[in-house]
């Protein structure tokens, strides 16, 4: 490092960074209800001294988009981005992250509450902490320590604050579509410190599978759709067996299933004591990078009328398949873009350790950058997903240092300074 970055480098204020953090936390922005979030973060980067676009998301407009994704029903939302603008000649960049967070659930399962940002044992506690307003928070004091040190960038670092991340991705479409795209972008997702220059694709899906109801005490004159929902879900799982087992792609060598398909939610039948005439099956269809997502829909709806048509009942009573919900294409660049390379050599120079390159195997809003903003991007960020969606969520103080002085590096090196 010269000595510029070290200087930027020790500007990060990584004490007021984590207060920050708190207080974002203590902002309950579910799906749908993210306005005080974004009002906060806004007030944030002017504090900070970026120029702000905040504005209001045109849903009807954006819900035209063959890209419009939106499971939770919004009447509003809100965008907002920060940019610190370059003097020109240099490449610019995007650091994205969301507000939005999924429920907590029951508190008393939770042991520090899920809205206060608890810190304890080097480790920050609450409701997105690590999905995803840790990173979010190392993107903004990041761009901050830049501007306290009146260091001039050559190309323009913006930070992109979206909603709905969680449900399909509309803020980031919002932010594409109003013309924010740049040579690089690094979304802030919780990759444990890796470098994921690919993410996988996750297809909501829905299956409803017809039965016939008939009193309990005579139930073999009905039909219950539990039974026959069993040899659907059988031939769902050697499907996701069959997909897994032909991927080779090394980036995913860690997982056994990188492309999981899962069974989220079941409802079936109306009463105890009646046989079930209907069941809805809901989930999530992994997809794997470079596949056509088209042709992995065409996959999963063959293996249910399969099941289907080895049945004498599904033969005449066909289940039905719907593709709802968050609808996350895959997305990758190569491992030998220079956006990947340089924040490759950014963290190994902020840490002193070499970075691990892994392919994430989750959707994200990676793919909208990549595929509607046309912005080459990465994945990278604090704490580790199997804390996110779950009782404790929580990010170490040490994945926050290190992402913060990582992003850092990466805005210097890659817009360049003047």
């Amino acid at each position: 490092m010269d000595d510029l970055e070290r200087r930027v480098l020790d500007a990060i204020d990584l004490d007021a960074l984590v207060a920050f953090l708190q207080e974002l936390i203590a902002i309950p922005s579910l799906g749908g209800q993210e306005r005080p979030a974004q009002d906060h973060v806004a007030a944030a980067m002017r504090r900070s001294g970026l120029e702000v676009d905040a504005w209001d998301l045109d849903l009807a407009e954006l819900r035209s988009h063959p890209q419009f994704n939106m499971e939770v029903e919004r009447t509003e939302g809100r965008g907002v981005v920060g940019t610190l603008a370059g003097r020109g000649g240099g490449r610019s960049l995007i650091l994205n992250g969301h507000v939005d967070v999924v429920p907590p659930g029951d508190p008393a399962n939770w042991r520090f509450p899920p809205w206060e940002g608890t810190v304890h044992e080097g480790r920050v506690h609450g409701r997105g902490s690590v999905d995803m307003k840790g990173g979010l928070a190392c993107a903004l004091y990041a761009a901050k320590a830049i501007r306290d040190t009146d260091v001039r960038l050559r190309g323009s670092l913006l930070v992109e604050s979206v909603i709905g991340e969680e449900d399909g991705g509309v803020g980031t479409l919002a932010a594409c579509l109003r013309g924010y795209h740049a040579a690089g972008a690094v979304v802030v997702e919780p990759t444990e410190l890796k470098l994921a220059p690919a993410q996988a694709g996750a297809l909501t899906f829905r299956i409803t599978v017809p039965g016939l109801s008939a009193h309990a005490c005579v139930r073999e004159e009905g039909v219950s759709a539990i039974e026959k929902f069993l040899p659907i879900h059988a031939a769902l799982l050697s499907l996701e067996r069959e997909r897994n087992q032909a991927v080779q792609d090394p980036l995913y060598r860690r997982y056994r299933l990188p492309f999981a398909l899962s069974l989220g939610r079941l409802e079936a039948g109306n009463w105890p004591s009646s046989v079930p005439e209907s069941l809805v099956a809901e989930g999530r269809y992994g997809v794997a990078v470079g596949e056509d997502p088209e042709e992995a829909r065409r996959s999963f709806e063959a293996a249910v009328q399969r099941a289907a048509v080895a049945d004498p009942w599904l033969h005449e009573h066909r289940p039905q398949v719907e593709w709802w919900g968050g609808q996350f294409d895959p997305a990758a660049i190569p491992v030998d873009h220079p956006l990947p390379q340089t924040v490759a050599a950014a963290f190994s120079d902020a840490t002193g350790s070499p970075v691990a390159l892994e392919g994430m195997t989750y959707g994200s809003d990676m793919r909208l950058l990549v595929h509607v903003g046309k912005t080459p991007a990465v994945l990278f960020g604090p704490g580790d997903v199997r804390q996110a969606h779950r009782p404790d969520e929580s990010v170490s103080l040490s994945d926050l240092r290190a992402t913060v002085r990582t992003l850092a590096l990466t805005a210097l090196r890659f817009c360049g300074t003047a």
